[in-house]
């Protein structure tokens, strides 16, 4: 793996990461596209005594700027139990050196390049990794394409999904990233009517070629249960991304509580969305280890 410049070590996403390796769990990275969902990130981290992980978008640039980048950054880094700063899907090369570029904000970011062929989606990752790591930024990366598309990522949607070997964790891996999110049957957004059908078997054999090199990442888990969870992470998945599983939890607030005050339908958005991020805390473990 590449070596890291000395600010690195201090990088608050590894901290996380490598404590969950260490310890056997996981630890919830919540897609957040709004302060909201930010603020419920962090209050339920810091209710379950849980390290967590806020994900923004690229449509979070897209929409404000760094303002609400800088709002998660503040939010996140003010918690008083580990909370990191991840942006997911950066899928062009501009906009990952852009979010680098934005001081003290995020900790890490996904350089997706699955949308590229195989050669030029490593080329640009390895260029990408060495541009976040210049700025204590670690990085995560996607060999072979997970299924789907998902609110706030254009790129993949419509594309085929590509199963990952062990072979293509291994030449990522060889790029100098951090974190890795191998495609082994989960989705992005619905699973449709064939349902949910992992290859828990490749997932082992990816952890097993580079486990002990970089963190493994489970994306498409919203419809997951305990179970699931706790097969994933036996393979040594240690990071979870979940979106709807929060989000709609907001949006189901808000048709409930349609016409009352503003802010009490913010304030009881907000709560809902903590409960739930709770709730994945216990599932994989993580509450109580902060």
């Amino acid at each position: 793996m590449a070596e890291h410049r000395p600010p690195f070590s201090e990088n608050r996403s590894m901290s996380i990461l490598n404590a969950a390796k260490a310890g056997g769990y996981a630890v919830p990275g919540m897609c957040c596209y709004n302060i909201e969902s930010i603020i419920a990130t962090v209050k339920a981290a810091e209710a379950a005594r849980s390290p967590a992980m806020v994900l923004l978008f690229p449509w979070a640039i897209e929409y404000a700027g760094d303002s609400l980048v800088k709002a998660a950054a503040d939010a996140a880094h003010s918690a008083s139990v580990p909370v990191s700063l991840h942006l997911d899907h950066a899928q062009t090369p501009e906009l990952v050196r852009r979010a680098a570029d934005i001081p003290g904000a995020f900790d890490s970011i996904m350089c997706d390049m699955s949308h590229y062929e195989k050669e030029e989606n490593l080329k640009l990752t390895s260029e990408l990794v060495k541009y976040c790591h210049e700025r204590g930024i670690a990085a995560e990366a996607e060999p072979g394409r997970i299924e789907g598309g998902e609110d706030g990522v254009a790129e993949t949607a419509d594309l085929e999904g590509l199963l990952t070997t062990p072979e293509e964790a291994e030449e990522f891996v060889a790029t100098g990233i951090d974190m890795l999110a191998p495609a082994f049957g989960n989705v992005h957004g619905e699973y449709g009517p064939r349902g949910i059908q992992l290859e828990y078997d490749r997932l082992h054999s990816i952890n097993e070629a580079v486990g002990e090199r970089v963190r493994l990442v489970l994306h498409g888990a919203d419809p997951f249960d305990e179970e699931i969870f706790r097969k994933c992470m036996a393979a040594g998945v240690t990071k979870v991304n979940i979106n709807k599983g929060m989000n709609n939890h907001y949006a189901w607030v808000q048709d409930e509580m349609r016409g009352k005050p503003l802010t009490s339908v913010i304030e009881a958005g907000t709560l809902a969305m903590q409960k739930a991020i709770e709730k994945y805390m216990h599932w994989l473990g993580s509450a109580g280890k902060a």
